[in-house]
C-alpha cells in the first residue's frame, strides 16, 4: 500500500497526516455486520498539514472547513472501505484546491443582439394580437 495520497498539481499528501478510524457499519448485513468494524472514516487536519502551503491551506479551509472528512461503508470489507474513503478524501481535497479561472468579460455578438430584439418583437406582436380590437363595444 502506498503511503502517499497523490493530489493534483504535484501535491503528495503523506498518509501519516490522514487519520483513519474504523467502526461498525450501519444498515443491514446480518451477523457479519454486527461483529466487523468495516465502516472507515478518513479525517485530514488542514491546519496541521506540512504538505500544503499556507495559500493552499487557506483555500481548503474556506471551502471545506478546518477538518476534511470522508466516510465509506459501502463494501463489506474494511480494506475496500478504506480505499473508498481515501479516494473520496482525495476527490474532496482536489476539488477544494482547484483555482477558478478568472472570468473574462465579453460583449454580445451582433447576431445575438438581433435574435434578442427579434424575439422581443415577436412577443410584443403576440400580445398585441390578444388585445380587443379598437372600437369594440363589448356585448
Amino acid at each position: 500500500m502506498e503511503d502517499v495520497l497523490h493530489l493534483p498539481h504535484g501535491i503528495d499528501l503523506p498518509l501519516r497526516e490522514v487519520q483513519l478510524r474504523a467502526s461498525r457499519s450501519s444498515g443491514p448485513g446480518g451477523q457479519h455486520a454486527n461483529v466487523t468494524a468495516s465502516r472507515v472514516e478518513a479525517s485530514f487536519d488542514v491546519a496541521a498539514s506540512e504538505a500544503l502551503s499556507e495559500e493552499q491551506k487557506a483555500r481548503v479551509m474556506a471551502r471545506c472547513g478546518p477538518v476534511v472528512r470522508a466516510v465509506a461503508q459501502d463494501a463489506r470489507s474494511q480494506a475496500r472501505n478504506r480505499a473508498l474513503a481515501l479516494a473520496r478524501l482525495r476527490a474532496r481535497l482536489a476539488h477544494a484546491l482547484e483555482v477558478p479561472r478568472p472570468r473574462r468579460a465579453t460583449r454580445p455578438t451582433a447576431a445575438s443582439k438581433t435574435r434578442r430584439l427579434e424575439a422581443k418583437r415577436r412577443a410584443a406582436e403576440r400580445k398585441r394580437a390578444r388585445r380587443r380590437p379598437s372600437g369594440w363595444d363589448g356585448d
